[in-house]
Order: C-alpha cells, then sequence, then structure tokens
C-alpha cells in the first residue's frame, strides 16, 4: 500500500507557502516512505481543478490499487480539498478552509498579482461560475477534520463552523488567516489521514 498527501494551497499563493513547506519538510524527516504532491494551482478554478485531478489520477496510475490518498488543504484549498475529498473518498484537513468562495472573491474581481509567482491575471465573474459548478455539499463529514482560528483577518471562521458542523473540529482562540502554530499538526494529521 503507497500512501499520498495532497497538499492544496490558497487563492494567490503556491506550493512554497509556509505551511506547504513545514508539511513537506516533517514528511522528509519523520514520513519519508509518504509521497507528498503539492501542485502548482493555476489562479483560475477549473484549471486549478484540473491541475489538481491530474496530479491525483497521475498518482493512482502510478500506485494503482494500493493507493492510499490523504488530502490538506488552506483556505481556497480547504474548498478544493473537500472536493477531493467527496470525489476520491478520502479523509481531509481543512485549515481555515474557505466557504462559499464564490462570494468571497467577489471582492477581489479584477486585476491580480500572486505575491509568490508575481504572475499577472484577471478574476473575473465567469470564474465565480468555475467555483459555484465545483462546491459539493458534504456527504460525508467524517473524513474531514478542520483546523480553524478565530482570528483569521480574511474568513469568518463561524462560517466553516456552520459548512462542516458535523465533522471533527479544533477551533482556537487568537491565531490568524495563515494558522499560527500549524507546525504543531502535521503529526496529528498524517495519523487523522491513515496515512
Amino acid at each position: 500500500m503507497s500512501s499520498v498527501l495532497l497538499y492544496l494551497h490558497g487563492f494567490n499563493s503556491s506550493p512554497g507557502s509556509a505551511k506547504a513547506r513545514q508539511m513537506a519538510d516533517w514528511l522528509a524527516e519523520y514520513r519519508p516512505d509518504i509521497e507528498v504532491l503539492i501542485p502548482a494551482q493555476p489562479n483560475t478554478p477549473a484549471a486549478a481543478w484540473a491541475a489538481i485531478a491530474q496530479s491525483i489520477e497521475a498518482a493512482q496510475a502510478r500506485h494503482g490499487d494500493g493507493l492510499r490518498l490523504g488530502a490538506v488543504g488552506s483556505s481556497l484549498g480547504g474548498f478544493m480539498a473537500t472536493r477531493v475529498s467527496e470525489r476520491y473518498g478520502c479523509r481531509a484537513a481543512l485549515i481555515n478552509p474557505a466557504v462559499r468562495p464564490y462570494e468571497l472573491l467577489q471582492d477581489f474581481l479584477g486585476p491580480q498579482t500572486n505575491p509568490y509567482t508575481h504572475e499577472r491575471y484577471e478574476l473575473l465573474p465567469r470564474h465565480m461560475d468555475e467555483l459555484r459548478a465545483l462546491a459539493v455539499p458534504v456527504t460525508a463529514p467524517e473524513r474531514l477534520w478542520v483546523l480553524q482560528q478565530q482570528e483569521d483577518e480574511v474568513l469568518d471562521y463561524r462560517k466553516a463552523l456552520s459548512e462542516y458542523s458535523f465533522a471533527r473540529l479544533s477551533l482556537e482562540c487568537g491565531g490568524d488567516h495563515s494558522f499560527v502554530g500549524f507546525e504543531r499538526y502535521p503529526a496529528q494529521i498524517v495519523h487523522f489521514l491513515g496515512l
């Protein structure tokens, strides 16, 4: 049985984000038997999902029936990881997940520059339609663990509490959108994912 951890970064982020690096570094040191996938997601939703699905399908082709998959997603990556969990039947850890991002990102329509990659693009109303099309109902909340900090300055944590009301939940006072102290969690996440 081969284990693969898929890490999904958030909006205007990259595989070089702090939490992605912390997760990969922890796995390299303590669980080198787990393959880590951190796909560079394109800046628009449909293209990002296509890149995620392609990464998973490539892992399935490499490992066949012996693949054990787990997902971790931060912010918009949490929205995508929810879809991964529903579509592929795996567990997922969601870090300050975006809920209904097609509403949240309305305020960001227009020209964008990804601060990690310096790519310039335009976020358009049709991209909100793409996000709406990617949304899935949560049918197996037992496969999800939501890690949330109350002082997230970007997302209202109460929306995640409502959206994922039957999932495992770790709610911390303080913190921010980056999820302060994430380095405390990789071992617990890997255990929860069953990898």
